[in-house]
């Protein structure tokens, strides 16, 4: 992973490479057709000449009964679950986890739309542990959210441009639209749980 670190005064270098960064993981997406995958031996990270290599599944004969997606790997793996194509084992060991069903209000400053982020769409596929203290701290609104460390492979940007859809893909995750100012009654917290369902 290659991370760029800037000097405190440097605003300018800060935005220009955070824009590059989204840029080029804008035109990364658009050079795979929908349901086109590259041939294992062609697509740049897997060694032909490794003895193991033969073991592995082409991406085409994998992926294509999937739930299709525009973005990403092409597939929409929220319907996959949803639809029961796909049934993840809750832990390799056995153990049953149990998933939180709670949602989070993320109001971060600026225009964009609000994210509201579901424990529950990330539970069903993951355990807390791998998130929680690591890449976040369990403590809601203490984790310092950025999205330029996000575009760095940080944060949500560890699964998100890898195995889940890009950050590109503002909406997904921008998805609650702000209050007008005059219709706000109360401020809007930095981190507030939206709904605990039991």
């Amino acid at each position: 992973m290659r991370e760029f670190i800037f000097p405190a005064k440097s605003r300018k270098g800060w935005l220009y490479k955070a824009i590059l960064a989204l840029l080029a993981l804008l035109f990364s997406n658009f050079s795979q057709a929908q349901g086109k995958w590259d041939p294992l031996a062609r697509d740049g990270l897997h060694d032909s000449q490794n003895p193991g290599f033969v073991e592995l599944q082409e991406p085409g004969s994998a992926l294509a009964k999937l739930p299709a997606d525009h973005v990403g790997n092409q597939v929409n793996w929220v319907e996959a679950l949803e639809s029961g194509t796909v049934q993840p084992r809750p832990s390799i060991r056995g153990a049953q986890s149990k998933t939180l069903d709670q949602d989070i209000l993320l109001s971060r400053h600026g225009g964009l739309p609000m994210v509201l982020f579901s424990h529950k769409k990330h539970g069903e596929w993951l355990d807390c542990s791998n998130c929680h203290d690591g890449l976040f701290k369990e403590k809601t609104g203490t984790s310092g959210l950025s999205m330029f460390r996000m575009l760095n492979g940080e944060q949500c940007g560890v699964c998100h441009g890898s195995v889940s859809f890009p950050l590109t893909e503002c909406r997904r995750c921008h998805n609650v639209q702000r209050p007008a100012p005059e219709a706000l009654t109360t401020p809007v917290r930095p981190a507030a749980v939206v709904g605990k369902k039991p």
